[in-house]
């Protein structure tokens, strides 16, 4: 989980890591991408699964958001927190009791 510095949009809180789909990418290239700039790790698009979707409809966000959640089981490097914030590894029980965003408390249920 990565937990967002203090000064972005929900700062403090856990989210999973990842961002937005940019002009031109598919989602697993953007994923690819950000956990790159993220988390200075390399992964695969091809190693990409995808696994569960969260909306803004089930929220009160401002503007429509849909996160799709991916699972990763290879990569390289070693995950470091590259944006600010921090980084680290929960077990399930852990993750439902971290502050996290609406859209990532729905992905967790969902994946868990």
């Amino acid at each position: 989980m990565h937990k967002r510095p203090e000064k972005k949009h929900h700062g403090g809180l856990w989210e999973f890591p990842g961002g937005k789909v940019e002009t031109g990418e598919c989602p697993a290239d953007a994923l690819v991408r950000e956990l790159a700039e993220e988390l200075g790790v390399t992964i695969k698009p091809e190693d990409c699964v995808a696994n569960c979707f969260a909306d803004s409809t089930q929220t009160d966000a401002d503007f429509p958001i849909v996160i799709l959640l991916y699972t990763i089981a290879e990569w390289g490097g070693v995950p470091a927190a590259l944006e600010g914030g921090a980084i680290d590894w929960f077990m399930p029980d852990e993750i439902a009791k971290l502050q996290k965003p609406p859209l990532d408390i729905e992905l967790a249920g969902q994946l868990f």
